[in-house]
């Protein structure tokens, strides 16, 4: 409990355990048996607010781990910021079973669940165990658990004090008068085998005449891992509603830089925008968003440079990023209305980028640039001249401003010329829309027009040299900035809403199962002109029916209307690959997702890079230690690649040795490394064509798995995801022939 003489004063609580097992007494619940199965990590971690009394007390149940929790606390007030005196908390009881298991196994692996009982009372017990795995298909023998089927499993380990005439020693056993019986339940992750994949089929329905319907056939490719689909069917109302769920995983990927890291801070502008803007906007929804948007900030400043200036890695880069500084400028601009953004982060920025501005207008390109985008040819400095001159417009400047008229006469210079770079032409359209030009706006639509591409009443733009496989995030943005050109000037004859809505139809089947698409900038996006499309848009009378219907006998009713409009409707699907129908009735548009999720073993067909995995093992020690090469090469069409991520899962009951880090990190191709649950990211620069990288890593078995399966080693370009190459390695020591007991 803390006082202050200011009010209010936000106060925060936070809680982590010490790696310490205490045996010190605290209160045990008085019942016979004691179910534990809440251990998180970190406990309390809450902003309250202290009252005109200068006190405040708060009442938290502690989670179920025995341990000591270092507790601290913080305040702030217009006088000043303090911090208490770090106190301990003890959770504790006198007889305990504790559980150790990896955190994930692969189907079909065989582990030892090692239950350990402690007993602090001053008198013998006799402890009879309990092992039960109701939630999946399994065989426990001894304590031997070989899991058969994928998903969160369950685990429940009872130790039980039984009353006995038995001596223990020279003592009579004793049963405890409270905690008689101590229960257990621990989560354990299974994973399939090989290399997860990803196909989301989104149909956006708008019933013409009240009643509209769409077939999708769920077909799985030739090859693919046995038992590992799964997947799902969700409705809703609102064409942001799924990222608004969804705005810390829009992407199923790492974020360990500047550019990365901001894919966590815009979209929360946009979407708060178009909530504020449709009056739909909760108390929840902007208290998680701003939360998104305060940490964001705060993390983005540590990729700042001195001059004002941003990089992916900050200061270990030699200079700051024209492109990356342009985008933290804007939006850090457009979190203003939402948070506190520091007035100089802005301005520093924007006067970095001026001083880079050419006699001719138009801006050079400054630091690494891994926005693909914006890379070859004669029209680098151009796309990356109207990218910044739409940020600034953004920010409200005026056309008068030195900076973005001289930007202007770049941009207009370029687009007298030959435009044959549809990603140039679609980013200078929105450009000049902001700008309010007219005659360059109407000239550069028309252009796109005739370029774009339609099918099934959809409509985008496709890039020259895309691979084909798999989505092109180039052509997301591409489109996406079309989008916002036609949204965010005066309306065009022949390119009104309806012309619009066909755009919107194929960037939702673009979408993932998390609302984001293929990578950072195209999320980014893609987001802003649907959420700029859904305002433009708007209806509150929504009464819409949605009806799932399956050759297999499916039939599942969804109500969508205006108080659920932003709820997330969720049905898991069984018949996996099957055939199903989408049936829409009511007077407004609803967005469905089929997902579907599997796993296929390493391809063997030609990739843009190559990748491959051997291991060096030392198993006659007591912790036996795995040495991981990973041999990397790029095979593309391109020079060089944009910025590479080699991800490496570990293999089931091994840990990373991080003194092996060291030398990882002083290659002077690797960026970043982030170790995550299970999984190791390494950040390179990038990759040069057919130079091969040998990177390595030591992995330490920390609890003894047998049947052990081959862990994925994954490399791919992170802007351009569709280039990627997957190989496996498992370790070389012998399997033990036997597993110790409990």
């Amino acid at each position: 409990m803390l006082s202050g003489q200011d009010s209010p004063i936000p106060l925060a609580f936070n809680m982590m355990p010490e790696p310490i097992l205490t045996t010190q007494m605290s209160k045990v619940d008085s019942k016979k048996e004691t179910i534990r199965t809440f251990f998180p990590e970190t406990w309390i971690w809450d902003l309250v607010t202290v009252g005109d009394s200068g006190l405040v007390s708060m009442e938290k149940t502690t989670p179920d781990t025995i341990t000591k929790w270092a507790a601290g606390a913080f305040c702030v007030s217009s006088v000043g910021f303090g911090v208490a005196p770090n106190t301990g908390l003890t959770v504790f009881q006198p007889f305990f079973v504790s559980l150790t298991l990896p955190y994930s196994v692969i189907r079909g692996e065989v582990f030892t669940l090692k239950a350990t009982v402690f007993n602090y009372l001053s008198k013998c017990i006799m402890v009879k165990k309990t092992t039960t795995s109701a939630s999946y298909r399994s065989f426990v023998l001894k304590g031997i658990h070989k899991c058969l089927l994928t998903g969160k499993v369950n685990l429940k380990v009872s130790a039980e004090a039984l009353k006995t005439e038995a001596l223990c020693g020279n003592e009579v056993a004793t049963v405890p008068d409270v905690g008689r019986t101590d229960t257990v339940i621990r989560t354990l992750l299974v994973e399939a085998e090989g290399t997860p994949q990803m196909v989301s089929h989104n149909v956006h329905l708008c019933p013409p005449d009240g009643v509209t319907e769409k077939n999708v056939s769920l077909l799985m490719p030739e090859l693919f891992v046995a038992g590992s689909a799964r997947a799902t069917f969700s409705v809703l109302g609102d064409l942001m509603g799924r990222a608004a769920q969804n705005l810390d995983k829009l992407l199923a990927m790492p974020y360990g830089c500047g550019e990365q890291n901001m894919l966590l801070f815009a979209p929360n502008i946009f979407i708060l925008n178009y909530l504020k803007s449709t009056g739909q906007l909760t108390q929840s929804i902007l208290d998680k968003a701003t939360h998104f948007l305060e940490s964001g900030y705060q993390r983005e400043l540590t990729y700042k440079h001195d001059d004002g200036s941003y990089s992916a890695f900050g200061k270990a880069d030699s200079s700051g990023n024209t492109w990356l500084t342009s985008f933290v400028m804007k939006s850090f601009g457009g979190a203003r209305p939402y948070i506190y953004v520091q007035p100089e982060h802005i301005t520093e920025a924007w006067r970095w980028l001026s001083k880079h501005q050419r006699p001719d207008g138009c801006i050079r390109s400054v630091g690494k640039l891994f926005h693909n985008g914006m890379k070859g040819g004669v029209s680098d400095d151009v796309s990356l001249t109207a990218y910044i001159t739409a940020a600034m417009l953004e920010l409200d400047a005026n056309v008068t401003d030195p900076v973005v008229h001289n930007s202007l006469t770049c941009l207009k210079a370029a687009a007298a010329g030959q435009l044959d770079n549809l990603y140039t032409t679609a980013l200078l359209s929105y450009t000049f829309t902001l700008a309010g030009d007219e005659e360059m706006r109407s000239k550069l639509i028309t252009l796109l027009h005739e370029k774009s591409n339609t099918h099934g009443g959809t409509r985008h733009w496709k890039r020259a040299g895309a691979s084909g496989k798999g989505l092109d995030s180039l052509e997301v943005e591409m489109t996406s900035y079309v989008l916002l050109a036609l949204l965010s000037g005066p309306s065009m004859p022949g390119f009104d809403l309806e012309y619009s809505s066909a755009i919107v139809r194929w960037l939702t089947q673009q979408q993932n199962p998390f609302g984001g698409f293929s990578s950072t900038q195209d999320t980014v996006v893609a987001l802003q002109a649907l959420a700029k499309y859904g305002a433009a848009t708007y209806s509150s009378e929504v009464g819409t029916t949605v009806t799932l219907t399956s050759l297999g006998g499916l039939n599942k009713e969804f109500t969508v209307n205006q108080d659920n409009r932003l709820l997330y409707q969720e049905k898991k699907l069984s018949e996996v690959p099957g055939e199903y129908t989408i049936r829409a009735e009511g007077q407004n548009c609803v967005l469905t997702q089929i997902s579907m999720f599997y796993n296929i073993p390493p391809p063997a067909d030609f990739s843009a890079f190559n990748v491959s995995a051997n291991t060096m093992a030392k198993c006659n020690i007591s912790r036996p230690q795995l040495i991981l090469f990973v041999h990397v090469r790029y095979q593309g069409r391109r020079e060089e690649t944009n910025m590479v991520i080699v991800n490496i899962k570990l293999l089931s009951g091994y840990v990373l040795d991080k003194s092996s880090l060291t030398l990882l990190q002083k290659d002077r191709s690797v960026k970043r490394v982030d170790v995550e649950e299970g999984f190791i990211n390494i950040y390179l620069d990038g990759l040069r064509k057919d130079d091969m990288q040998i990177y390595s890593v030591t992995l330490e078995e920390d609890q003894p798995v047998r049947n052990l399966k081959p862990a994925v080693v994954k490399v791919y370009d992170y802007y351009q995801t569709s280039d990627e190459a997957v190989t496996d390695y498992t370790s070389s020591c012998a399997e033990s022939d036997t597993i110790n007991e409990l």
